[in-house]
Formats: structure tokens, sequence, C-alpha cells
């Protein structure tokens, strides 16, 4: 398969034409006539990714962030973007980023599928909150929280549940050390609003739809407490917390799709350490 062949497969789950204005998706380093034989899946670029890739022997880079946002004047070692894009192209693995569009048509079920909120069977009265947290949509299905943009999902779940209870099945269902919640522990949480990545934009949107709750994650300190002060509760996951659920659910769609091609997931980790 070649690498034209595979940005074809990959159009077929999450057009590039579709990305947002100010995205940069797609394929930003490498030939289309080039062979494929190994992807490597992250959701970054770094400088650990790619030497990961480079281990693995990959022919292909597939990221969810891509490495090159703005306009390049030059490529060297001497800026710490052009180093990367160097290190690819001088080890001919070639980089694509699925940003925006995957967040369009990959990211909000592959977060709605972690947090359950794609079960329709009912949840009993006498179930404990696990039960009622794994058993969430409501009986209108979910629905998308940004219509303009396409973006995020808001749902009702079966059963009213406490917030920290909520805060802790996010916690694991993504397999963190911690989040961070903004909103007393008690607090009934019954319509739950969820964005991937940095969902500061749409805590009005979340408010507007009537969430007692946004999942999200680059919540701000003002902007958690502006939320509080309007009845919206927080459950700040991270930005990677959330979006790392991009490789399993690649790493699925490409065994389905591309069977051929060998594929590996950089191991999950987390940009930052709490001490």
């Amino acid at each position: 398969m070649t690498i034209e062949e595979l940005l074809g497969i990959l159009d077929e789950l999450a057009p590039r034409t579709e990305q947002l204005g100010w995205d940069n998706s797609g394929l930003l380093i490498g030939h289309r006539d080039r062979e494929v034989r190994k992807i490597y899946l992250a959701v970054d670029a770094t400088e650990e990714v790619i030497r990961h890739a480079r281990e693995f022997g990959a022919d292909v880079l597939l990221t969810h962030h891509p490495l090159i946002f703005t306009k390049l004047s030059r490529v060297s070692d001497e800026d710490f973007v052009g180093r990367r894009v160097l290190e690819l192209a001088e080890a001919g693995i070639a980089l694509i980023a699925m940003h925006t569009n995957f967040d369009i048509h990959g990211m909000r079920e592959a977060i709605d599928t972690k947090l359950g909120l794609h079960t329709t069977g009912m949840v009993g009265d006498d179930a404990g909150p696990g039960d009622a947290l794994a058993g969430s949509a409501g009986t209108c299905g979910v629905e998308v929280l940004d219509d303009e943009d396409r973006i995020g999902s808001i749902a009702e779940l079966r059963k009213a549940v406490r917030l920290d209870d909520y805060a802790k099945f996010v916690r694991d269902a993504f397999g963190l050390e911690g989040v961070r919640v903004f909103g007393d522990g008690t607090t009934s949480i019954r319509r739950v609003a969820v964005c991937g990545g940095s969902g500061k934009s749409e805590i009005e949107t979340a408010i507007r739809k009537g969430a007692d709750l946004l999942v999200t994650g680059d919540i701000d300190h003002h902007s958690g407490l502006d939320a509080l002060e309007q009845g919206l509760c927080i459950i700040d996951a991270g930005h990677y917390g959330l979006e790392h659920v991009f490789m399993d659910y690649m790493r699925a769609y490409l065994k389905e799709n591309a069977p051929g091609i060998a594929s590996e997931m950089e191991p999950l980790k987390e940009a930052f350490r709490i001490v």
C-alpha cells in the first residue's frame, strides 16, 4: 500500500477537507508514492516519539496533533520544530496528522465509548454508581455538543450520580493518575457534556444546553470559577488525558481497513508529572 492509498483510507473515516480552517491535518512530511508497511501511532510527534518510530521501523508516523501548525521560514537543526522535521525526513518516515477532522469523525465516538455514553440498556433503581455510570446514555441518545464545529457530546445519565463518583469513573476509564474537579463532590450530576482536548471555549455551549457537568481539558482557574458561578461543574482530565484514545481507536481502524500493515502505539505518558 502506498501513502496515497493510506490517505484515502484515512479520509474515509475523517476527511481532511472537513478540518477546521486554522488546522493543518494531512500529509505533512513524505512522498505519496512510498510504500507503507509499518505505522507508528502517537498523539504528538515529540523527539522521543520519533525515536520510538525509528526503532519500530515505521514508514509512517500517524499523530493526532500536527507537528507543523504555522508557516516555517526555514528547516534546520537550530529550531526544535525543524529538527524533528529533518529527523523524520532523513529517516524516511512520513508524517500524517489527523486533528480536527478526527475530532469531528472519530474522537467523539472514542471518548463516548470510554464513558459508556453509547450504552442504551436501562439501569435499575438498585444499581450502584458504577452501573449507572457505565449505562449512561439518555433515551434520546447522545447529541453533538457544538453544532457549528461538530465536536463534543452531551448526554443524559439514566441515573443521577455524585460529582466525585463521576470524577473517579473518568479517571479510571482513561487510566489517569488523577483529574481536576471544579465543584462540590456531593453535587448531583445528570446531564453530562464532554469535549476532548482544550474545551474552555465550550463552557458557554454546555451551560446553554443545560449540562450539569463538562468533562474536558485545559481549564484555567478563572474559567473554572466562572463556570461554577453559572451552575456548571467541570472535570478537567487533561488535554492528553482524554485524547490519547486516538491511538487505540486508529489502531483498531487500521487493523480492520488496512490489515496488511503492522502498527504500534506510543506508551501512555502525560507531558507532565505530579510530584
